[in-house]
């Protein structure tokens, strides 16, 4: 299995230089609503095709991606279901450093993974808890965009759909914990913003990389939580 984690690594680096050079190919605010569409995302993944997948100071991007993909492959052990995050480390990797640069969520990686995701998991046998997972995160997310729009885009109602896929695959719990997990961690994050005073009460920050993190906590810890918080999980107690 150890092979398995290092392999992972090194595709992870990998997978890092090429997310970080999609991700500089997107910008705040294309120009023309229809270019945005296509031309940009086109642009963007020509350029990353003609780049050397080294990674290359600081080396951050590349450095989480190989961390996330060494993490996911230890604890994910269905082939197809590793396969599908291990897709999802790489897409996820653009996604966060693009939404930490512009505030965005492209269309452009975020649509093409749902078909992409649910080709993977159907071979496992767990898609249908998966898609229901799916439904449900998104559905928790449309409610809360729909409360405070000015808190949450569009583009994070469609990334939690991406994460509720993909978790569920992992089992219900995992599900819930990567939900929790990504307000936890938005909300740390805020809290230091404010003690360090560098924002109000009312500032405003992307979100997705926090719900991707909240992603990865769930494969580090699928069953420690709902053990540690047996009243936040009652269906993960013996006796529930």
């Amino acid at each position: 299995m150890s092979l398995v984690v290092l392999a992972a690594a090194v595709l992870g680096l990998i997978a890092g230089a090429y997310a970080r050079a999609i991700a500089a190919g997107f910008g705040a605010e294309p120009g023309d609503r229809r270019e945005s569409l296509g031309g940009e995302a086109r642009r963007a993944f020509a350029a990353a095709a003609r780049t050397v997948p080294l990674p290359r100071p600081p080396y951050a991007v590349e450095g989480a991606t190989a961390l996330a993909a060494a993490l996911v492959a230890w604890r994910v052990h269905d082939g197809w279901v590793l396969a599908a995050w291990l897709y999802a480390v790489a897409a996820g990797a653009a996604l966060a450093e693009i939404d930490r640069r512009t505030w965005r969520l492209p269309d452009a990686i975020m649509l093409p993974s749902y078909p992409i995701l649910l080709a993977l998991l159907a071979p496992s046998g767990r898609l249908l808890p998966a898609v229901a997972s799916g439904c449900a995160l998104g559905a928790v997310y449309a409610v809360l965009w729909f409360a405070r729009p000015t808190g949450l885009g569009l583009g994070d109602v469609k990334l939690a759909g991406l994460i509720g896929l993909l978790t569920g695959a992992l089992g219900v719990q995992a599900t819930v914990v990567a939900g929790m997990a990504g307000q936890v961690l938005g909300a740390l994050y805020a809290v230091g913003l404010l003690l360090a005073r560098r924002a109000t009460r009312t500032t405003e920050f992307p979100f997705g990389p926090f719900m991707l993190a909240g992603a990865l906590v769930a494969v580090a810890f699928p069953g420690t939580i709902p053990e540690a918080f047996p009243a936040a999980f009652p269906w993960a107690s013996p006796g529930g």
